[in-house]
């Protein structure tokens, strides 16, 4: 009887390395584009290959060898010079789900089951001219609940937005839809529109929530866009998509926290140990890191991130999520131990402030975000290591990076607390922000932490009017972390006197916006 107990606890003891298989493959050149290896077609020594954990680089022949349980994706890291084969809508084609028991029953579909392991996992891939000089555009959530708001995605944002040249791919940080988890495919029809490879990372309103563990999470996510952590390559970027949203909150079980799972962690050590120091390192993800209290996400991960990332000379972080935008620059202060700060920009949303907003003459809501930035996108600009930001407002012109807030008319001669303020909507509190009266000297303006009054004002009119306005209410205004203020002179003759702003970003750019005011002869009240 000993000697069986002692034979059914080494069985259990190694039951999970018995449960392992190794999923084998090659990553080669498709020279046909038929998605299948043929002998012409040699393999591709040197790329990354993952099991969302463990990183191999192909042998001479293109060969890998993973480990794999039950529930793996296998997915190939997308080297420079090559491109992926794309597949529906437009999405990359990099990845193999390995689920035999297929997803556990949750309210929205997840992955069906995918048998027994294919006996080779191949990867094509093709021949790419491409350039270490590259644009890509960056969305933030998009985030339709219904198909009502998917049109307006599609209108307001999609039609709007396709057509910049140069551009080579795009990548949604997000919040791709709103709890409705069946719009996954819809959304992708519609983002199919811009032409061009599609990128997607999970946000917390993509997740299944009748998950019992975090790692269910993604489920029906996987279904439609393959693994929630990946990585790939353009150029000299090497582009991290991590899923930094823990449910349930490991705290309490209740909702969800910004971080990442140890897997997770490790697969990004593991990533980044094949990579020159000196590559530019851009990490993907929807919550934002910069609360460093221990709040809205956990210390320990982040730290965990940094010590990985300080040896690099060259890093960039995407979030989303807020709907708002700002810049936040990491410093020793809060754990940072690189040469530089670390850059992390929290864009702004295409979907602004959840649709809401009066309507445009189109019938679609305009929908400030709540810092009083206009709904938009990025572009990322990469020179070999090297990047820059742009901001892009719907339906306005490339130069269009500011709006100036004053009053209409002032008391000649009267002094005023009212002040003329500007949302520079790229700004970081260290930029060098200007203004001029009728060509007069450039002053400098102050960077204020405070609503925007612009935003302001256009919620009071919602909460002022008598009847009922078309659209929805606007929500609250928060503190704009890209708000600059100035004062008005009043001694300047009565008549209008023009207001020009000047500001220079943080790559070096100098941007420029105009208007104007009127001075006028005080009203006197005859007692």
């Amino acid at each position: 009887m000993r000697k069986l107990l002692l034979l059914v606890g080494c069985l259990l003891v190694f039951l999970p390395v018995i449960a392992q298989e190794t999923a084998t493959g090659v990553v080669f050149e498709d020279l046909n584009e038929n998605g299948k290896k043929e002998r012409r077609e040699n393999g591709i020594p040197g790329v990354a290959v993952s099991n969302g954990k463990e990183v191999v680089l192909t042998d001479d022949k293109g060969r890998y060898a993973l480990p794999v349980g039950d529930d793996n994706i296998i997915f190939v890291v997308k080297p420079s010079g090559y491109s992926l084969p794309l597949g529906e809508n437009n999405l990359p084609q990099f990845y193999y789900i390995h689920k035999p028991k297929g997803s556990p029953a949750l309210k929205y579909e997840g992955v069906a089951s995918t048998g027994k392991l294919t006996k080779s996992i191949d990867f094509a891939l093709q021949k790419a001219d491409e350039e270490d000089n590259f644009t890509a555009y960056i969305f933030g959530d998009s985030q339709p609940y219904n198909i009502e708001e998917l049109e307006y995605f599609k209108r307001s944002v999609v039609e709007k937005a396709k057509g910049e040249e140069g551009v080579s791919f795009g990548l949604t940080l997000g919040d791709l839809v709103g709890d409705d988890l069946s719009l996954h495919s819809n959304y992708a029809q519609v983002v199919q529109g811009m032409g061009l490879p599609w990128f997607n990372v999970m946000g917390n309103h993509d997740m299944n929530y009748d998950a019992k563990v975090d790692e269910h999470t993604d489920e029906s996510f996987e279904a439609t866009f393959g693994p929630a952590n990946y990585a790939f390559n353009h150029g000299d970027a090497h582009f991290v998509v991590l899923d930094d949203i823990l449910y349930p909150d490991p705290r309490d079980g209740q909702g969800y926290w910004g971080g990442y799972r140890e897997d997770q962690l490790d697969f990004v050590e593991n990533y980044l140990s094949h990579l020159d120091k000196n590559s530019l390192i851009i990490i993907a993800q929807h919550i934002p890191l910069y609360h460093i209290e221990e709040g809205s996400f956990r210390n320990a991960d982040r730290q965990r991130l940094f010590d990985m990332l300080k040896d690099f000379e060259n890093v960039l972080a995407f979030s989303a999520h807020t709907h708002y935008q700002r810049h936040h620059l990491y410093g020793q202060e809060d754990g940072w131990k690189g040469k530089r700060p670390f850059h992390e920009f929290n864009a702004g949303t295409t979907n602004g402030d959840w649709y809401s907003g009066k309507l445009d003459d189109e019938g679609l809501p305009v929908s400030t975000m709540r810092d009083g930035t206009p709904k938009g996108y990025t572009l990322l600009e990469v020179k070999g290591t090297d990047y820059k930001l742009t901001y892009r407002v719907l339906d306005k012109p490339r130069d269009h990076q500011m709006h100036i807030f004053h009053p209409k008319v002032v008391a000649n001669n009267r002094g005023t607390q009212a002040g003329i303020f500007v949302n520079f909507y790229m700004g970081h509190e260290d930029d060098k922000v200007e203004y001029r009266i009728d060509d007069g000297d450039w002053r400098p303006m102050n960077w204020v932490e405070v609503p925007d009054p612009k935003f302001s004002a256009e919620v009071m009119e919602w909460d002022t009017a008598e009847t009922l306005m078309p659209g929805r209410r606007p929500s609250n205004p928060v503190n704009s972390a890209h708000l600059w203020r100035g004062s008005i002179p009043t001694n300047l003759g009565e008549g209008k006197h023009k207001i020009e702003v000047r500001a220079t970003d943080m790559f070096g750019r100098t941007h420029f916006g105009r208007s104007e005011y009127t001075l006028a002869k005080p009203v006197v009240i005859n007692k």
